[in-house]
C-alpha cells in the first residue's frame, strides 16, 4: 500500500518525507487556500520534495477550462497528477489528459458506478471519500471493498483505488485489509499510526534499565 499525505503544508510534507514513509501528496482547493500561497508555487515545491505523484486539482467546472488548467498544472513537473471532479466534464477531461500520457486523479467519488466510469476514462487514481460517506450514515469502507472487487474483475483497468477522506488510523487498517492501493491521510493521522501506549511503556522500561548499567554505545 502506498501512503500519500493530504496537505499543502510544505513544512509538514518535508518533515514526513524525511521518514521515507511518504509515497505521494494530495492537495485540493481548500488545502491550497489554507496555505495562503499561489497554487503553482506550492505544487512545484511539493513536487521537488516528494518524487511520487502529487495531486493538483483544477478549479474550473467546464471541460475546456479544466483541460487548459490540467495541462498547465501537468507542465509544472513530471510527477504532477491532475485532479478532476467526478462529473461528466471531469471524466471527459480525464480521458483527454490520459490520452496525452498525463496522470489523472478523479476525486469526489461516492459510488462504485462512478469509480467504473473513472477507470474507463483512463484515470490513474480514483478517490472514494470514506469519511464523508460515514458522515451521512453510509459505510465508506464498504465502498472501498466494492471498488477493489470490481476492478479485480477487469485486468485491463489500471486505475488505483485511492482511499480518501481518512479520519483515523482504523480507516487506514481497513483500507489495507480491503486491498486499496493507496491511502491519503492528514499528517496527524500518519503520526497517530506510530503511537501505542505499550510501545511508550516498553521503551520507558528499557531506557530506565539501560541507565542502570552506566554504559554508552558511542
Amino acid at each position: 500500500m502506498k501512503f500519500f499525505v493530504d496537505t499543502a503544508d510544505v513544512q509538514e510534507i518535508r518533515d514526513l518525507a524525511a521518514t521515507g514513509l511518504v509515497d505521494g501528496v494530495t492537495t485540493n482547493p481548500t488545502l491550497i487556500a489554507k496555505s495562503g500561497r499561489r497554487i503553482l508555487d506550492v505544487i512545484a515545491e511539493i513536487c521537488d520534495i516528494v518524487p511520487g505523484p502529487i495531486s493538483a486539482e483544477v478549479a474550473a467546472t467546464d471541460y475546456e477550462t479544466m483541460l487548459a488548467e490540467g495541462r498547465k498544472l501537468a507542465a509544472l513537473r513530471p510527477n504532477v497528477a491532475v485532479k478532476v471532479p467526478l462529473t461528466m466534464a471531469g471524466l471527459r477531461t480525464c480521458k483527454a489528459l490520459a490520452d496525452d500520457g498525463i496522470k489523472v486523479n478523479v476525486t469526489l467519488c461516492f459510488s462504485a458506478n462512478q469509480a467504473i466510469l473513472a477507470a474507463k476514462a483512463g484515470a490513474s487514481f480514483v478517490s472514494p471519500f470514506v469519511g464523508r460517506l460515514d458522515d451521512v450514515g453510509q459505510d465508506g469502507m464498504e465502498l472501498i471493498g466494492d471498488i477493489v472487487s470490481i476492478f479485480d474483475n477487469y485486468p485491463l483497468f489500471r486505475t488505483e483505488v485511492l482511499a480518501a477522506s481518512i479520519r483515523h488510523p482504523m480507516h487506514v487498517t481497513e483500507a489495507a485489509r480491503l486491498g486499496a492501493h493507496v491511502v491519503t491521510m492528514p499528517p496527524a493521522v500518519l503520526r497517530q499510526m506510530v503511537q501505542h501506549p505499550l510501545t511508550d511503556k516498553g521503551l520507558a522500561t528499557f531506557m530506565a534499565d539501560w541507565q542502570k548499567t552506566g554504559q554508552s554505545i558511542l
